[in-house]
């Protein structure tokens, strides 16, 4: 009977990291560039049991084995096992704003693989992301709403002095005179980026490759691929699975709760 609380409260505890996932998707679904997490459920390992009955069954060197027979198999619950970024390309918007910029994919030569923006935190570590929604700072550096610095391909901060510059559908970026191109990287596997919250990822990246065919789009966005619908779909089966895993715990613990005070009991 234990191992039915176990296998509810696991199937409660999934559900659980689900509607998380969901909430955050749906938090961000007007959030530039954000990715929608992906769940994946598995079961835990199936278990083989095994009756021992009280026969003896003859072995070669004259012993004698208790004989066995397979009562079947026992699944022990569920989790979740990863939370995987779905990135696909979401809609693009036209905002007019010179500061707004969108990625827009192109062939890439792995089917995971996508393109980001290269942003340093202020301390020095890279970081990568696909919303465009800048900003330039009270210094005239270009920065994410985040603060974050947005960086060229040579590592450096980048100085507009103001909003009046132009980027070109390569990531040249030209003010006063000047032109400086921006660090855009490409991930072959953007399902092994970590994500480290405020749209931002880490992970190995790489230059572009050569016929990747990814464009940017000044004064656009990049939306969130988020389906509020979809989501909300989803998040209604999560509680709903969830509600039913919690019956099944409840009804194992009226079970118990009648096993300790009724079963034992000895009448007088």
């Amino acid at each position: 009977m234990l191992r039915g609380f176990y296998t509810a409260a696991s199937g409660m505890l999934a559900q659980q990291r689900r509607q998380e996932a969901l909430s955050n998707d749906i938090t961000n679904a007007n959030t530039p560039g954000y990715k929608a997490d992906r769940s994946s459920v598995r079961a835990f390992p199936e278990m083989l049991l095994q009756e021992i009955s009280s026969t003896q069954s003859p072995l070669k060197n004259g012993s004698r084995n208790a004989a066995k027979h397979p009562v079947g198999g026992l699944n022990t619950g569920v989790y979740v096992q990863e939370m995987t970024p779905d990135f696909t390309q979401g809609d693009i918007k036209e905002t007019g704003m010179q500061t707004d910029l969108a990625l827009i994919n192109g062939n890439f030569p792995d089917e995971n693989g996508n393109v980001f923006f290269t942003v340093d935190n202020g301390e020095g570590e890279k970081l990568l992301t696909r919303n465009g929604n800048f900003t330039v700072d009270a210094a005239g550096y270009l920065v994410t709403n985040q603060g974050y610095y947005v960086l060229d391909q040579a590592g450096e901060r980048i100085q507009t002095n103001g909003m009046d510059y132009t980027v070109d559908e390569t990531g040249n970026l030209s003010v006063e005179g000047r032109t400086t191109t921006l660090d855009i990287r490409y991930a072959a596997d953007a399902n092994a980026l970590v994500k480290q919250g405020d749209d931002l990822y880490q992970g190995d990246t790489q230059p572009i490759p050569q016929g990747a065919g990814f464009k940017i789009a000044q004064g656009a966005l990049e939306r969130s691929n988020v389906d509020p619908l979809d989501a909300m779909t989803q998040m209604m089966e999560a509680y709903r699975t969830f509600e039913m895993n919690q019956r099944v715990l409840k009804a194992y613990d009226d079970s118990m709760g009648k096993a300790v005070n009724e079963v034992g009991r000895v009448n007088g």
